[in-house]
């Protein structure tokens, strides 16, 4: 009886180690707009464009969620007026808490155009600094409050998301230039779904 009880932990224990290395090395979902790079579009479309920058991956949380859903990805214009998506969409319900990706401070938190808008500087990135935007936000932070990674700073407001569904935008700027802000996530916050536990009977 008790070899039976010894043979099923070790079985489940192989389980959990064969799981876990799985989701570990399964290749990140597709979270790009097809074709956009990681960092800044080509910085040759505009003579005055900040030159292309490297973003190290300092985030440690997802703005919202585990592993959100992006409903739209990274798409840089080609010039500064041109369209494009200077950032990625994430799905969230109204509601849903924000949380800082890195440590930082905040550098704005207010309404633009009618929208809520929380704006973080994050720490040791360089001068200037890469600053976070996350809208449509209701803050819980005020501007110089000085925030750590996964602290909420507010809450998903239920209007002003200019997606069709309930979403939040997440932007990443250094100057004037835009990048692409999941090239703060290390390949581990990038991946899919955490790992499960599944019964063997």
């Amino acid at each position: 009886m008790r070899a039976n009880r010894c043979a099923r932990v070790c079985a489940r224990l192989i389980l959990l180690v064969i799981v876990t290395a799985t989701a570990l090395l399964a290749p990140p979902p597709p979270l790009l707009a097809a074709g956009a790079p990681l960092a800044d579009a080509d910085a040759d479309a505009d003579p005055d464009a900040d030159p292309p920058t490297t973003v190290p991956a300092i985030g440690r949380a997802w703005p919202v969620g585990s592993r959100p859903r992006v409903l739209r990805g990274w798409d840089p214009p080609v010039t500064v007026y041109g369209p494009g998506h200077r950032g990625v969409d994430l799905a969230a319900p109204a509601g849903t808490p924000v949380r800082a990706v890195a440590r930082g401070r905040v550098a704005f938190a207010g309404r633009v155009a009618g929208r809520g808008v929380v704006s973080v500087d994050l720490t040791g990135t360089g001068d200037p600094p890469l600053r976070t935007t996350y809208e449509p936000v209701t803050a819980a932070v005020e501007e110089g409050e000085e925030v750590e990674p996964g602290e909420v700073i507010g809450t998903v407001d239920a209007t002003g998301s200019h997606c069709t569904a309930t979403c939040v935008h997440w932007g990443l700027r250094r100057g004037e230039g835009y990048v692409n802000p999941l090239s703060l996530l290390p390949p581990w916050l990038l991946r899919r779904g955490p790992s499960r536990l599944l019964p063997l009977a």
